[in-house]
């Protein structure tokens, strides 16, 4: 596969919506918790417009981040900028890993807590969330630092498309 210099116009797309849709998990996550602890003491859980979101917004998650997967595999993405150090380069390519492993492994365990009402899964999702979250923070604080500090203007490739 040929070195590429840059992301694709659909990678930036898929990036910016799993973003976005995960930002709302967030915010839907004391709809979905509330209703979670109702009904593991056996009360009666009616329609709520923002659980259902959460769940269907997980299942987006899920299938968005295989195709990122799938566009990463068949596509290539660009290297680490050239004067990036060793470490950084790991620390980079552990914090990506463990971004797409969270994205995709959180959503079977809230399926499992959700469908099959399995307080272990529960607690299982809810302690990757916390690790999705510091990812995710250092995931921004990696792309800050590489263009405030470093100056390698590496914030670029999510903004325009490039081959």
């Amino acid at each position: 596969m040929a070195e590429v210099k840059g992301y694709s116009a659909t990678q930036i797309a898929l990036h910016w919506i799993v973003a976005l849709l995960i930002a709302a998990q967030f915010l839907l996550n004391d709809a979905i918790g509330d209703a979670f602890r109702a009904a593991t003491r056996g009360e009666e859980v009616g329609f709520n417009p923002l659980v259902a979101a959460h769940v269907f917004g997980g299942i987006a998650i899920f299938v968005l981040v295989l195709w990122r997967l799938v566009l990463r595999k068949t596509r290539g993405a660009p290297p680490p900028p050239a004067e990036e150090a060793p470490p950084l380069q790991l620390l980079a390519k552990l914090t990506h890993g463990g971004l797409y492993l969270l994205m995709i492994v959180l959503v079977p365990a809230g399926g499992a807590a959700w469908f099959l009402g399995s307080r272990g899964a529960a607690e299982v999702h809810e302690a990757l969330t916390g690790v999705l979250f510091v990812l995710i923070g250092l995931h921004v604080v990696g792309a800050l630092y590489h263009q405030f500090v470093l100056k390698t203007n590496l914030m670029e490739r999510m903004k325009r498309p490039q081959a």
